[in-house]
């Protein structure tokens, strides 16, 4: 992944008007949602729907979204990022609600006429509407090409279409009961095809909210359509069977703001354990102090929550760089969305575990912490779905490329680690290479025949290429590059440290997996399993663990000042 500095930075707002939106942000929602209140919402199943209006109307926050041609600040993709963060440490459930009036308004933004857009998104800016994004089914899932919701053109006695006639029902529809307009995506003649739908219109109806195990000051319902009309002018972009085009277009963003969730509360979760640790004393002095708590609990969470990080930031420079069109890094948006919310489930499960008996409990929030980032592994793309298309897209560019994908990644870690020794670039390029010998022993043996295979090879992209990722932001850091808007909380020693930690995690988890799953499904008289171990350099990865430990200390040591 490559990054043209000079075009990326020249996108979006500025480093310091999006700190003070940030900032603005972090107090108004310090004074709209005390604790006293987001967990009494939070029992009673409540979106705060004055909060979720009034973020609009007194801070402005849709104006982000917008852009500029139509009313909006014309945030870009890492702005974007820093403030789904803001409201995802604060509450993933009102970020959800947030933010789903732009998942609502994309399919606007990338297929809708110029009139359509000024009506529509310049309604977002100028009035605050609400927006919900209509396309799951309750039988088809993310599976948009299942769905069946029909639209019916309605002709006029001389064959012009007028409108459009909508039976069907969605789930799972973020801001169902509240949104004042919903895109909605129905079956016409010519294929999946977006619709804007009012909320008033006759026919039109939701079902009462769900009862959510996490994420419950979002509003989240089923919605009815029953013979519902719309003039053909609510057709986004005019022209029929372009729904499910236009819906590929924005997955790689919409899943790096998804990643920005589980970041937002993975951290939310480490910090509250970071800051429970300095105060429980046990056995004479604070658990701060111990390692069986920080180096198993905190550490190893950073590392990963870190590696995710560097992997949104550089998937969001690139949109933000014009090369996020017609669905180009879709690929992209599913590595960072798959290890930033599993390393945010993770987190927030071992941050409960880090109180004790006190986490299991509301009052200490980590508990609900971990029922809302849970949701982040699901919507936008299960993990599952999320290794399906990591695993493909990549299992293609190995064949095209005749095994050089990942070497080529290698060599560049290597070139890496001659101009920064400390930023763990060797032991990435160990892990890059392992992953081209597990690619080669699964063409070899035609061993992605068996799915669970090709999803485990999904899992060990993500892990290597954020690695390779982190160890670029550690060396960034290091020579003063790093984009202006990017997460600055650590210098670069630490950040180095944190890609070190990473780096052996990845190449042993690459070594062991691919080992396992090469050797547990090829035919043993392949020898598929022997071969591989020589050619993935195991002994060199075992010989990159030396000094873990010491930089796990050093990693707390940075954590606890």
């Amino acid at each position: 992944m490559s990054i043209d500095q000079d075009v990326a930075m020249g996108q979006g707002l500025d480093a310091e008007t999006l700190g003070l939106m940030m900032d603005g942000l972090t107090e108004y929602l310090a004074d709209a949602l005390p604790l006293e209140r987001q967990l009494e919402l939070d029992h009673e199943d409540i979106c705060p729907e004055d909060t979720v209006r009034a973020m609009s109307a007194d801070l402005g926050i849709q104006l982000v979204f917008v852009p500029e041609a139509y009313g909006g600040m014309g945030g870009g993709a890492m702005d974007s990022y820093r403030l789904c963060e803001v409201m995802a440490r604060k509450d993933i459930g009102l970020a959800t609600a947030i933010f789903a009036t732009f998942l609502g308004s994309d399919p606007i933004l990338v297929g809708a006429t110029e009139e359509q857009k000024q009506q529509w998104l310049g309604a977002i800016a100028e009035e605050g509407i609400v927006f919900a994004y209509g396309a799951t089914e309750p039988e088809a899932g993310s599976d948009l090409g299942a769905m069946k919701t029909k639209a019916v053109p309605i002709e006029a006695e001389d064959g012009t279409v007028t409108g459009y006639r909508i039976s069907g029902a969605k789930q799972w529809i973020s801001n169902g009961t509240i949104a004042d307009a919903t895109t909605i995506l129905a079956l016409t003649p010519a294929g999946p095809t977006w619709f804007v739908v009012p909320k008033d219109t006759p026919g039109f109806t939701s079902a009462k909210p769900e009862d959510k195990h996490g994420i419950r000051l979002s509003n989240t319902a089923a919605l009815f359509l029953d013979n519902v009309e719309v003039p053909v002018e609510n057709l986004i972009g005019g022209v029929e069977g372009k729904g499910l085009v236009q819906a590929q277009q924005v997955f790689g963003y919409t899943r790096v703001m998804v990643a920005a969730f589980g970041l937002g509360g993975g951290w939310e979760a480490v910090d509250r354990a970071i800051a429970y640790s300095k105060e429980r004393i046990a056995g004479g002095s604070p658990l701060a102090e111990k390692q069986g708590y920080t180096h198993k609990l905190i550490v190893p969470h950073v590392a990963r929550l870190e590696a995710a990080r560097a992997f949104i930031e550089e998937t969001a420079l690139l949109i933000d760089a014009g090369q996020g069109h017609d669905g180009a890094l879709n690929t992209e948006g599913a590595i960072a969305k798959y290890l930033a919310t599993e390393a945010g489930n993770a987190a927030a499960e071992d941050a409960i575990q880090a109180h004790g008996g006190y986490g299991y409990t509301r009052e200490y929030l980590v508990e609900k912490i971990k029922r809302d980032v849970r949701i982040t592994t699901i919507y936008e793309g299960t993990s599952e779905i999320l290794e399906m298309t990591i695993a493909r897209d990549r299992w293609q560019e190995h064949l095209k490329s005749r095994g050089g994908y990942y070497v080529e990644m290698a060599q560049a870690m290597r070139a890496l680690h001659a101009s920064r020794p400390t930023v763990g670039a060797e032991t990435a390029a160990l892990a890059l290479e392992a992953l081209a010998a597990v690619f080669s022993a699964c063409q070899q043996g035609r061993l992605t025949r068996n799915q669970h295979v090709l999803f485990r090879l999904g899992e060990l992209v993500a892990h290597a290429e954020c690695a390779a990722s982190l160890c670029r932001r550690a060396a960034a850091s290091a020579d003063g590059a790093l984009d202006p808007k990017a997460e600055q909380r650590f210098d670069a020693d630490a950040l180095a440290v944190i890609a070190r930690v990473f780096a052996r995690e990845a190449a042993l988890k690459v070594a062991d997996d691919g080992l396992r799953w090469v050797a547990g499904s090829a035919d043993p008289a392949l020898g598929l399993d022997r071969q591989l171990a020589g050619t993935m350099r195991l002994d060199a990865i075992r010989a990159a663990q030396a000094g873990l430990l010491a930089d796990m200390t050093a990693l707390a040591d940075v954590l606890y000042a």
